[in-house]
């Protein structure tokens, strides 16, 4: 059975390692069937917290979220979910304007439509897919959000912040408005400790960790001739410009992995490690992969002397085309 923490000023108990269901909604491969086990298998092990968003396959994620739900209508299981931005442009870039990303009216038809979508009257935690800290003060998407709140279509407010940029909120956190953030955090991606996790920490704003296995790279199963099928992601990211350097930086940590520690265990007990996170999402395609991540939370933290070690391994990276 996985742990729980509190969920920032939510006060909400939710499971330390939730759900990521990005992969199971749009990524090659993702059988419905399958999914399905595996979320229940989740629920099973004490998962409460499942991360989606409208554009995770359409809406397809979001409508196997909404089955779960209604299937274990006994349970209190928290919903988040993601606005996707109106340009479809990931991530969001400084040029563009909140108009032409999240206007009012665009923020309230995805509202809308991820209601639909789950089979639900209120979204737990509806965060913005992109962001970009120039908006912080903008009373447009302010007044969207405090609306939908007083309708109660939605209960709390988050952001996701764009890749390698944990830095692009601090402004947009000062307003009080947002209750998470998810940033990418994991062995490689040490950043957000430096700036981010400070401010949510003295704000009580609750920190979702999200790919914590550099989209596969922390598995330790990707080698120089690991390919895709066409169409999916992943031969953008793990292009020339990334593959070699992602799998020679994981050989260099398998070098001090303990004998019987997987790499994924090592990965998810590094980022639980940290108590400014609330929850950690890795993506979960199979009943297997649920159990052995929900093994890495029974086993709680690393030894301080791994853990120092592993802090020898940050790679500081900055956004590219590839990345997005």
């Amino acid at each position: 059975m996985t742990r729980c923490r509190t969920f920032g000023k939510t006060g909400w108990s939710v499971s330390e390692v939730g759900y990521g269901m990005w992969g199971i909604g749009d990524w090659t491969g993702s059988d419905d069937a399958e999914s399905m086990r595996s979320l229940h298998r989740a629920v099973e092990l004490g998962c409460n917290f499942f991360d989606t968003a409208w554009a995770y396959g359409d809406g397809r994620s979001e409508s196997l979220l909404g089955k779960l739900v209604e299937s274990h209508a006994n349970k209190k299981l928290y919903m988040a979910t993601k606005i996707p931005p109106k340009n479809l442009q990931w991530p969001a870039r400084r040029e563009f304007l909140l108009k032409d990303v999240f206007p009012a009216d665009h923020i309230r038809k995805f509202v809308e439509s991820s209601l639909s979508n789950l089979g639900i009257d209120k979204i737990d935690l509806i965060q913005f897919h992109v962001w970009n800290d120039e908006w912080a003060n903008d009373e447009e998407w302010q007044k969207a959000i405090a609306d939908l709140k007083r309708q109660r279509l939605i209960e709390h407010t988050g952001l996701s912040i764009n890749r390698w940029e944990p830095e692009n909120c601090l402004e947009t956190l000062k307003t009080g408005l947002i209750d998470s953030v998810q940033v990418i955090y994991n062995i490689f991606d040490q950043a957000p400790e430096d700036k981010l996790f400070p401010i949510c920490r003295a704000l009580k704003i609750a920190v979702i960790a999200r790919v914590p296995f550099d989209e596969g790279t922390l598995t330790g199963k990707l080698t120089l001739q690991s390919k895709w099928p066409e169409g999916d992601w992943r031969n953008t990211y793990f292009g020339p410009e990334n593959l070699k350097s992602s799998v020679e930086r994981a050989e260099k940590l398998r070098t001090i992995l303990p004998s019987g520690m997987s790499m994924p265990e090592i990965a998810l007990r590094f980022i639980l490690s940290n108590p400014d996170i609330s929850t950690v999402i890795p993506g979960m395609r199979k009943r297997e992969h649920v159990e052995a991540n929900f093994k890495a939370s029974e086993r709680g933290s690393l030894p301080p002397e791994l853990h120092q070690q592993l802090r020898a391994h940050r790679w500081d990276r900055r956004p590219a085309a590839w990345s997005d």
